[in-house]
Protein backbone atom coordinates (compact mmCIF):
# COMPACT_ATOMS: atom_id res chain seq x y z
CA UNK A 1 0.00 0.00 0.00
CA UNK A 2 1.34 3.41 -0.91
CA UNK A 3 1.41 5.96 1.86
CA UNK A 4 0.78 9.48 0.74
CA UNK A 5 2.58 12.20 2.64
CA UNK A 6 1.60 15.80 2.78
CA UNK A 7 3.65 17.76 0.26
CA UNK A 8 4.50 21.27 1.25
CA UNK A 9 5.38 24.03 -1.22
CA UNK A 10 8.91 24.38 0.15
CA UNK A 11 9.86 20.90 -1.09
CA UNK A 12 11.73 20.68 -4.38
CA UNK A 13 10.01 19.88 -7.68
CA UNK A 14 11.64 16.45 -7.83
CA UNK A 15 9.78 15.47 -4.66
CA UNK A 16 6.50 16.48 -6.26
CA UNK A 17 7.29 14.46 -9.39
CA UNK A 18 8.25 11.40 -7.33
CA UNK A 19 4.93 11.51 -5.51
CA UNK A 20 3.03 11.82 -8.80
CA UNK A 21 4.91 8.87 -10.29
CA UNK A 22 4.16 6.73 -7.24
CA UNK A 23 0.48 7.66 -7.41
CA UNK A 24 0.36 6.90 -11.15
CA UNK A 25 2.01 3.50 -10.66
CA UNK A 26 -0.39 2.58 -7.86
CA UNK A 27 -3.40 3.63 -9.94
CA UNK A 28 -2.18 1.55 -12.88
CA UNK A 29 -1.60 -1.47 -10.64
CA UNK A 30 -5.11 -1.15 -9.20
CA UNK A 31 -6.64 -0.98 -12.68
CA UNK A 32 -4.62 -3.98 -13.87
CA UNK A 33 -5.73 -5.95 -10.83
CA UNK A 34 -9.36 -5.13 -11.55
CA UNK A 35 -9.12 -6.10 -15.21
CA UNK A 36 -7.30 -9.33 -14.48
CA UNK A 37 -9.85 -10.37 -11.84
CA UNK A 38 -12.84 -9.64 -14.10
CA UNK A 39 -11.90 -10.47 -17.70
CA UNK A 40 -14.34 -9.47 -20.40
CA UNK A 41 -15.27 -11.99 -23.08
CA UNK A 42 -13.63 -11.37 -26.39
CA UNK A 43 -16.21 -10.37 -29.01
CA UNK A 44 -14.45 -12.58 -31.57
CA UNK A 45 -15.35 -15.64 -29.49
CA UNK A 46 -19.02 -14.79 -30.00
CA UNK A 47 -18.70 -14.81 -33.78
CA UNK A 48 -18.61 -18.58 -33.93
CA UNK A 49 -16.24 -19.28 -36.80
CA UNK A 50 -12.92 -17.53 -36.54
CA UNK A 51 -10.76 -16.61 -39.51
CA UNK A 52 -8.51 -19.62 -38.96
CA UNK A 53 -11.44 -22.06 -39.29
CA UNK A 54 -10.67 -24.54 -42.08
CA UNK A 55 -14.27 -24.71 -43.38
CA UNK A 56 -15.16 -23.85 -46.95
CA UNK A 57 -15.37 -20.07 -47.57
CA UNK A 58 -18.56 -20.51 -49.59
CA UNK A 59 -20.25 -22.22 -46.65
CA UNK A 60 -19.11 -19.45 -44.32
CA UNK A 61 -20.40 -16.81 -46.74
CA UNK A 62 -23.77 -18.58 -47.03
CA UNK A 63 -24.04 -18.82 -43.24
CA UNK A 64 -23.20 -15.13 -42.91
CA UNK A 65 -25.81 -14.18 -45.50
CA UNK A 66 -28.42 -16.29 -43.69
CA UNK A 67 -27.64 -14.57 -40.38
CA UNK A 68 -27.79 -11.14 -42.02
CA UNK A 69 -31.12 -11.96 -43.67
CA UNK A 70 -32.53 -13.07 -40.31
CA UNK A 71 -31.40 -9.80 -38.70
CA UNK A 72 -32.77 -7.70 -41.56
CA UNK A 73 -36.20 -9.33 -41.48
CA UNK A 74 -38.81 -6.63 -40.88
CA UNK A 75 -40.17 -6.53 -37.37
CA UNK A 76 -43.92 -6.42 -37.01
CA UNK A 77 -44.75 -2.90 -35.92
CA UNK A 78 -48.01 -2.32 -34.13
CA UNK A 79 -50.18 0.32 -35.68
CA UNK A 80 -51.58 2.91 -33.30
CA UNK A 81 -55.09 1.84 -34.24
CA UNK A 82 -54.32 -1.82 -33.43
CA UNK A 83 -53.24 -1.18 -29.85
CA UNK A 84 -55.75 -2.00 -27.15
CA UNK A 85 -56.10 0.55 -24.41
CA UNK A 86 -57.49 0.12 -20.96
CA UNK A 87 -60.26 2.44 -19.81
CA UNK A 88 -57.85 4.28 -17.50
CA UNK A 89 -55.50 5.02 -20.39
CA UNK A 90 -58.38 6.36 -22.45
CA UNK A 91 -59.55 8.55 -19.58
CA UNK A 92 -56.07 9.98 -19.08
CA UNK A 93 -55.78 10.63 -22.81
CA UNK A 94 -59.00 12.62 -22.78
CA UNK A 95 -58.03 14.60 -19.68
CA UNK A 96 -54.65 15.45 -21.20
CA UNK A 97 -56.32 16.56 -24.44
CA UNK A 98 -58.64 18.87 -22.51
CA UNK A 99 -55.88 20.35 -20.36
CA UNK A 100 -53.61 20.78 -23.38
CA UNK A 101 -56.35 22.72 -25.19
CA UNK A 102 -56.81 24.97 -22.18
CA UNK A 103 -53.08 25.52 -21.76
CA UNK A 104 -52.54 26.34 -25.43
CA UNK A 105 -55.50 28.72 -25.39
CA UNK A 106 -54.18 30.41 -22.26
CA UNK A 107 -50.72 30.75 -23.77
CA UNK A 108 -51.96 32.26 -27.02
CA UNK A 109 -54.34 34.62 -25.21
CA UNK A 110 -51.72 35.75 -22.72
CA UNK A 111 -49.21 36.34 -25.52
CA UNK A 112 -51.69 38.39 -27.54
CA UNK A 113 -52.66 40.39 -24.44
CA UNK A 114 -49.01 41.11 -23.79
CA UNK A 115 -48.40 42.20 -27.37
CA UNK A 116 -51.61 44.18 -27.84
CA UNK A 117 -51.93 45.58 -24.32
CA UNK A 118 -55.50 44.30 -23.79
CA UNK A 119 -54.82 42.52 -20.53
CA UNK A 120 -57.67 40.13 -19.70
CA UNK A 121 -59.69 40.22 -22.93
CA UNK A 122 -57.68 37.95 -25.29
CA UNK A 123 -56.68 35.56 -22.51
CA UNK A 124 -60.31 34.90 -21.52
CA UNK A 125 -61.38 34.61 -25.16
CA UNK A 126 -58.63 32.11 -26.05
CA UNK A 127 -59.16 30.09 -22.88
CA UNK A 128 -62.71 29.49 -24.12
CA UNK A 129 -61.37 28.65 -27.59
CA UNK A 130 -58.92 26.22 -25.99
CA UNK A 131 -61.71 24.68 -23.93
CA UNK A 132 -63.81 24.21 -27.09
CA UNK A 133 -60.86 22.68 -28.95
CA UNK A 134 -60.15 20.33 -26.03
CA UNK A 135 -63.78 19.22 -25.82
CA UNK A 136 -63.91 18.62 -29.59
CA UNK A 137 -60.75 16.52 -29.39
CA UNK A 138 -62.22 14.54 -26.50
CA UNK A 139 -65.41 13.91 -28.50
CA UNK A 140 -63.36 12.69 -31.48
CA UNK A 141 -61.39 10.35 -29.23
CA UNK A 142 -64.59 9.00 -27.68
CA UNK A 143 -66.10 8.40 -31.15
CA UNK A 144 -62.92 6.62 -32.25
CA UNK A 145 -63.04 4.33 -29.21
CA UNK A 146 -66.76 3.72 -29.68
CA UNK A 147 -66.27 2.83 -33.36
CA UNK A 148 -63.51 0.35 -32.46
CA UNK A 149 -65.66 -1.25 -29.77
CA UNK A 150 -68.65 -1.53 -32.10
CA UNK A 151 -66.47 -3.11 -34.81
CA UNK A 152 -65.06 -5.60 -32.31
CA UNK A 153 -68.55 -6.43 -31.06
CA UNK A 154 -69.83 -6.89 -34.62
CA UNK A 155 -66.92 -9.21 -35.40
CA UNK A 156 -67.68 -11.26 -32.29
CA UNK A 157 -71.38 -11.40 -33.17
CA UNK A 158 -70.52 -12.45 -36.72
CA UNK A 159 -68.25 -15.17 -35.35
CA UNK A 160 -71.01 -16.40 -32.99
CA UNK A 161 -73.61 -16.56 -35.78
CA UNK A 162 -71.33 -18.43 -38.17
CA UNK A 163 -70.32 -20.87 -35.42
CA UNK A 164 -73.94 -21.92 -34.70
Amino acid sequence: MVQLRHIWPDQPIQSWCNHLIVMKKSAISILLTLFRSNPRPCPISEWGNSLSDPTDPDDRLAALEARLAAKRAPQKVKDHAEEHYSQAQLAWRMVIELVAGLAIGFGIGYGLDYLLGTQPFMMVLFIFFGLAAGVLTMVRSAKEVQTKQEAAQAARDEGDESGD
